[in-house]
């Protein structure tokens, strides 16, 4: 078994602490492991940001602006430098087996966060057809399949240009670039692989609210 990034062999580990357990499946080495940084300790309880306060300064600004149309946003890494860097092979230069070094962690979570999801849908966040083409799959896709439940395709993108071109302003200013393609009149759960500003989820936050859906929270990879 090597590790998925660096090839390096890894070497699984055994002791009396873990036995007994069902065995891990490994897909880093150790020491690329412990580049990748969870979100630990104090943060926001709306959006999943390193925060000391119980509502970051962000989402506090969000709430001044117009009524909340999303209920939450759990994040599960930090978007340091090595993370940037495995996003950047897996999204941009299609490497798409890196996404076995998140499925783990991201079940997990998702599981400990969202355990009541009875009746709850997720909707992954579209990519515009020239996006789509240029990178093969959608990154969001991709996450929202490996979680338990019912995933369906509600939203359309019309807006190509990279979000990561646009300045802060630029994202909250701008117009809403989805297009809901039918009702749902269950609990959504968003699904992206970065929470940067928050105005992507809320735009789509913000139709799924509109066309009956009671409640919209989100399950992102990554904190910007």
């Amino acid at each position: 078994m090597y590790c998925l990034w660096c090839d390096q062999e890894i070497i699984s580990s055994v002791n009396w602490g873990n036995l007994m357990l069902p065995p891990r499946s490994l897909t880093l080495c150790e020491e690329c492991e412990g580049k990748l940084e969870r979100i630990t300790g104090s943060r926001c309880e709306k959006c999943s940001r390193k925060s000391a306060e119980q509502i970051c300064s962000d989402c506090q600004w969000w709430s001044t602006q117009k009524r909340e149309v999303l209920a939450k946003n759990h994040s599960i890494y930090v978007y340091n430098a090595f993370m940037k860097e495995i996003i950047a092979k897996w999204k941009y230069r299609g490497d798409y087996v890196l996404k076995k070094v998140f499925e783990e962690a991201f079940l997990e979570a998702f599981r400990k966060e969202f355990g009541k999801y009875k009746d709850t849908v997720l909707v992954p966040i579209p990519l515009s057809d020239a996006r789509l083409a240029e990178r093969g799959f959608n990154q969001a896709e991709a996450l929202a399949r490996q979680l338990p439940i019912q995933s369906k395709n509600l939203l359309t993108r019309t807006d190509s240009e990279k979000q990561s071109k646009k300045s802060r302003k630029q994202r909250i200013a701008g117009k809403n670039p989805f297009i809901m393609t039918e009702t749902l009149n269950k609990p959504a759960i968003l699904v992206d692989d970065i929470y940067t500003t928050g105005t992507t989820l809320r735009h789509a936050a913000e139709l799924l609210r509109q066309n009956g859906c009671p409640k919209v929270s989100s399950y992102t990879l990554i904190r910007g």
